[in-house]
């Protein structure tokens, strides 16, 4: 995918978002050998099911990024209360600004500033204004997307999308959710894949495309 190794940051708003967004994606980096950090911002307790422990996205976003390949020391998880960002876009940013500086990725991953969540919109722009500097793309989440801009691919084997899938089915606790359907996962990269000509990708937008 790239031609040398490369530091990746995914932003996830909440824990399940990167899966969703670039599941596949991350998957094929690591495989390839580069650095894939993960930040989730929120593990949503206010709007966990009853029927399971409010910190359980937390369990949850461990297994799955491991499923992955993410190494535990890679995951970065943050205590924001879901729905509540845009109460808290400076702290945001100072977190974000301090993961440029710790990590100093050479490309983030992070929603579409069109996102209709208001959570999702704040991580896209404040990640915007952090790493304005840095290449940029923004994943689709579909069910949030009113619009999406396909200006960008990747390709995908069989194993990776079965990796996402793997990884999403650890979250028991959002398994009720009808994107989280196993059918329509594998269907949507069937689109993707598609496009290209290829049988599965991953479409993103690119916010920022820097070439050295």
């Amino acid at each position: 995918m790239f031609s040398e190794k490369k530091t990746v940051l995914v932003l996830a708003p909440h824990t399940d978002d990167g899966e969703f967004g670039c599941g596949g994606t991350i998957a094929k980096l690591i495989e390839d050998g580069h650095d894939v950090y993960y930040a989730a911002f929120s593990a949503c307790q206010q709007s966990v099911l009853p029927q399971f422990p409010s910190d359980i996205l937390i369990t949850e976003v461990k297994a799955a990024t491991k499923v992955l390949g993410i190494k535990p020391e890679n995951l970065i998880l943050f205590d924001y209360d879901v729905r509540t960002f845009g109460y808290h876009r400076q702290a945001i940013l100072d977190d974000l600004i301090k993961l440029r500086s710790e990590l100093n990725p050479d490309v983030i991953f992070m929603p579409e500033r069109n996102d209709v969540h208001q959570d999702h919109k704040t991580i896209a722009e404040e990640g915007l204004r952090a790493f304005k500097f840095k290449s940029v793309l923004s994943y689709e989440l579909p069910w949030n997307n009113i619009t999406f801009t396909t200006s960008s691919f990747v390709h995908l084997d069989e194993k990776h999308v079965q990796v996402k899938i793997d990884a999403l089915k650890e979250y028991q606790s959002q398994a009720h959710r009808p994107y989280s359907d196993e059918d329509f996962l594998k269907s949507m990269a069937r689109i993707r894949g598609v496009q290209i000509g290829t049988k599965y990708a991953e479409a993103f937008d690119i916010v920022r495309w820097i070439i050295n």
